[in-house]
């Protein structure tokens, strides 16, 4: 595996890296670091580490070689060309978790789909295979390559594929209307993964999703209903955590997974503080329900795993910023009565808010 960063090591995203390679069932690897102060346009990492990596790869023979960053084609062919050795970069490494990890139709689509379209990118000439077919008959000239073939037959996949996610984006969409017509709030919990989403969503549902200390346990979204109180219940929506330089294709795929906390009245962005990271990760979220457009829906900052947490972050938490948080455990059940009651005060305010707003446009 190679950790390459663009500035000094980062031990935040070295550990991430380590851990999405886990998460892909890698069973034994070797970490090879070097820092990149300027990107090789050719091999990405400098002519020399190629010939240090050229020298490790004839010594231990690995399977594949994986790259903790986003590889351009070009960059990608050339190391592997280079070194003799299968290229992994990371956002084929986190398609493969993906597809590990999508257990619906609908994931599998959305994962399928992100696969192609990174494929696509990756088709290029030199391979035995893309020898110029013969014409049929009644043609002039060659027939089309085995390269334009391939990029057909994909094209009209993702087309295919596109029309199916089609067809479940209409059904979400009736499924959003028909909660509307019920007057059924929506509450979506956000996240970092790994955050402790799905534990949370599990104590709050009775619910026994799987839930694991792995990156992306959770991928494919659920709805359970919840609640609050004597007849006042609220849907609750867990869905796929968030990871830095996630791919835009993951992020355009899973669009209507994330239509869950587009649509919601409510988020719950759940921050595992016991990561000494949790800052820089809690903004990297924000950004992401920035670029689909959630950024405007109110929140409740959740402090998840406090009990491992000692007081010293505890009150350092405590002092930052945020009007709605609660701190929990959503591993003991520690808070969540708590937390019940917030979102409960969290939705009641903002239905007033909208029902004055409703009033002044009138």
């Amino acid at each position: 595996m190679v950790y390459a960063p663009t500035t000094k090591s980062d031990k935040s995203a070295e550990g991430e890296f380590l851990s999405l390679a886990e998460a892909s069932g890698i069973s034994h690897s070797i970490l090879f670091k070097t820092t990149v102060r300027k990107i090789n346009p050719r091999f990405y990492i400098g002519a020399g580490k190629i010939e240090e990596l050229k020298v490790l790869v004839s010594d231990q023979k690995p399977d594949a070689i994986i790259f903790a960053n986003h590889l351009a084609p070009t960059q990608e062919r050339n190391i592997q060309n280079e070194v003799n050795c299968p290229v992994i970069d990371r956002t084929r490494l986190i398609l493969d978790i993906f597809a590990q990890r999508a257990q619906t139709y609908e994931g599998k689509i959305q994962v399928e789909l992100a696969q192609l379209k990174h494929l696509s990118t990756r088709l290029v000439r030199g391979w035995t295979h893309l020898e110029r077919q013969k014409g049929g008959i009644g043609l002039r000239g060659p027939g089309e390559t085995q390269l334009e073939t391939d990029r057909r037959l994909i094209g009209k996949r993702i087309k295919k594929l596109n029309e199916k996610l089609s067809k479940i984006v209409i059904r979400r969409d009736r499924e959003l209307l028909r909660r509307g017509k019920n007057l059924l709030d929506t509450v979506s919990i956000v996240g970092y993964t790994n955050a402790g989403k799905t534990t949370l969503f599990n104590r709050l549902c009775n619910e026994n999703a799987f839930a694991e200390d792995l990156l992306f346990a959770t991928l494919d979204s659920k709805v359970r209903s919840l609640n609050l109180a004597k007849d006042e219940k609220i849907l609750i929506s867990d869905t796929v955590g968030f990871v830095s330089d996630l791919p835009i294709d993951l992020i355009a795929s899973f669009k209507t997974t994330l239509n869950e906390a587009i649509h919601a009245s409510v988020l719950l962005h759940v921050i595992d503080l016991s990561d000494k990271f949790w800052e820089e990760k809690m903004k990297y979220v924000n950004k992401v329900l920035k670029d689909i457009g959630a950024h405007q829906i109110p929140q409740i900052c959740i402090f998840n795993k406090i009990d491992i947490c000692d007081d010293e972050v505890l009150l350092d938490a405590a002092d930052f910023g945020f009007k709605d948080k609660v701190f929990i455990s959503a591993e003991i059940g520690t808070g969540l009565q708590n937390l019940i009651g917030l979102i409960r005060k969290k939705i009641n305010d903002e239905k007033i808010i909208s029902n004055e707003l409703e009033k002044h446009l009138a």
